[in-house]
C-alpha cells in the first residue's frame, strides 16, 4: 500500500533538543532576596525539566517522521480500536480480530522509507507551547513544554507492506482512526490528526 496522509491538525516534534525553553519565562522566575530556599529549588527543578522537542531533519532540512513512529501509531490505534470493536464499534472489527496485535505489527508490517519527510507546501515550521501539570510530594507543579510543529495541511507519503494480506483491513482501520487520534506528542488534545488516501500507481 502506498499512502499519503494530510494533516488536519499540527503535529508536534518529539525528539529532544538541548535548547533551554522560554528564557524569558525562566528569567521571570529568577531568584530574588524574597524567595525561600525551597522556592529557589523548585525554580531550578522546573528549569531542568523544561526542554524544547523538535523534529529530526533530512540533509536538505525537511522535518521527517521515522518509520517506527508509524508502527507505534498502529500499535496505539489497534489497541484502542480492538476494545471498541469488541464493544460493537464497526470501525474496529478487523483490529478486534487480530490476536497478539503487537507481535503482528512488529513482525509482519513494515513501513518504508526509514525517514518519511513532511511536505509543508511552502508553509513554515512553528512552535507549540503548553503548560504541563504534575502532582509531586511538594504539591502540584506547573512547567512549560515547547515543541516544534508541522502545520496542518502538510503531507507525508510512505509505503506499508503487510506480509499477511489479512492485516490490510486492520491497517486501514488504524489509518481511519487518524481523524480522531493522530501522530506525535499531545495527541490526546487532538494534535497530529490526519486524513489519508491510498495512492494508486
Amino acid at each position: 500500500m502506498k499512502i499519503r496522509i494530510t494533516l488536519t491538525e499540527e503535529v508536534l516534534g518529539s525528539s529532544p533538543s538541548n535548547e533551554e525553553l522560554l528564557a524569558s519565562y525562566i528569567a521571570s522566575k529568577a531568584p530574588t532576596d524574597g524567595l525561600t530556599a525551597q522556592e529557589v529549588d523548585n525554580i531550578k527543578a522546573q528549569a531542568a525539566e523544561e526542554r524544547t522537542t523538535i523534529f529530526p531533519k533530512t540533509a536538505d532540512g525537511k522535518p521527517f517522521l521515522y518509520d517506527y513512529q508509524v508502527k507505534g501509531f498502529f500499535k496505539d490505534s489497534c489497541k484502542m480500536l480492538a476494545k471498541a470493536g469488541k464493544s460493537g464499534y464497526p470501525g474496529g472489527k478487523a483490529c478486534a480480530a487480530i490476536k497478539a496485535y503487537k507481535q503482528a505489527i512488529d513482525g509482519q508490517i513494515f513501513v518504508f522509507p526509514r525517514e518519511i519527510p513532511y511536505d509543508l507546501h511552502g508553509m513554515k515550521l512553528d512552535f507549540c507551547e503548553r503548560p504541563l501539570r504534575a502532582q509531586t510530594p511538594m504539591g502540584e507543579r506547573v512547567s512549560i513544554a515547547k515543541s516544534e510543529s508541522v502545520p496542518a495541511g502538510s503531507t507525508a507519503e510512505f509505503e506499508i507492506q503487510c506480509l499477511d494480506p489479512k492485516l490490510e483491513d486492520m491497517v486501514r482501520e488504524c489509518l481511519d482512526y487518524g481523524v480522531l487520534r493522530g501522530l506525535g506528542q499531545w495527541r490526546n488534545s487532538g494534535k497530529g490528526r490526519f486524513e489519508w488516501e491510498e495512492i494508486k500507481e
